[in-house]
């Protein structure tokens, strides 16, 4: 029988080599697992259910690959509300009657940003800063600064602030050139309960969201309806919906009395409306023991 074999010297080295060069590649490879599960999803900046045009205009568009959200079919988009595609950090900005007139950009967990131009109303003042959720209302949709006609400018860019010139938006990649109808998911669940009312629903037509605050089991939210001068508050609850449980909503416009709804509620406290013309107001709400009272503010 011949005796066995040995491995070269050549062979040896190589051998060792190839250990040495894959474990040096476990912890890229890890790397690389941990900045993909920083990636942020993005669903469409409108509510639940709504379908507009993502439109990633020509290389003329300016930034080339930012989209025009618009109107589709007879649904009128100008108006409608504007909500975080993805959760993060957001700043709110007015450049008045140039460039993107009243805007906001969202800045997310892999440091990549988004913004949402040509806005008619922020539910923040210019230079203030709020945590969103992913389908937190940011404001409505207008004409703004440099825009010829009603419709949401969007930009999805990335940590370094360049331009993604094909965004993802619902699991759909909006070429550059190319014209999408997308049905908003944003808010709708995906298993979980969801409150099925939203804020405008519950104050009525001409109103909107001027102002929010974060509770434990929801949120108060601020509107105000331009046409008839009325404030309007209501909290929202996000869980134990269809629960009664302890809820409330108030409202009190500077020196007079305060307005309040209170109690066991399935989804929501208020609506609670007070004329508010040229007057500061306190508002705010609770759910359970988590409360919130504003400073007074929004004077005019």
């Amino acid at each position: 029988m011949p005796a066995p074999s040995r491995p070269t010297v050549r062979s040896a080295i190589t051998a060792a080599l190839a250990v040495a060069f894959a474990v040096a590649l476990v912890p890229q490879a890890a790397s690389a697992q941990a900045a993909g599960a920083l990636a942020v999803s993005h669903k469409s900046p409108f509510n639940c259910g709504k379908t507009f045009y993502a439109n990633n205009w020509t290389p003329t568009h300016n930034p080339s690959g930012s989209i025009d959200w618009q109107n589709y079919g007879s649904d009128a988009i100008n108006g409608e509300t504007v909500r975080a595609t993805a959760a993060g950090t957001a700043t709110f900005y007015n450049a008045g009657s140039t460039s993107y007139g009243r805007w906001v950009e969202i800045r997310h967990s892999d440091g990549s940003r988004t913004r949402y131009a040509h806005l008619a109303t922020q539910v923040k003042s210019p230079g203030s800063s709020m945590t969103v959720s992913q389908g937190t209302v940011i404001g409505t949709v207008g004409s703004t600064g440099g825009s010829n006609a009603p419709h949401l400018h969007y930009e999805q860019r990335t940590s370094s602030g360049a331009m993604d010139t094909s965004p993802t938006v619902e699991g759909t990649t909006v070429s550059l050139g190319t014209k999408k109808a997308l049905k908003s998911t944003n808010g709708c669940g995906g298993g979980s309960p969801t409150n099925p009312n939203t804020p405008e629903s519950v104050c009525g037509a001409g109103f909107t969201v001027i102002d929010q605050a974060a509770l434990t089991g929801g949120r108060a939210y601020l509107l105000y309806n331009s046409g008839n001068k009325n404030n309007c508050v209501v909290t929202l609850k996000t869980t134990n919906l269809g629960t009664a449980t302890q809820v409330s909503a108030f409202l009190q416009p500077k020196g007079e009395s305060k307005a309040t709804d209170s109690g066991k509620f399935d989804y929501y406290a208020g609506p609670v409306k007070r004329d508010a013309g040229g007057q500061c107001v306190v508002w705010g709400g609770s759910v359970g023991s988590s409360t919130y009272t504003s400073p007074s503010e929004h004077c005019g």
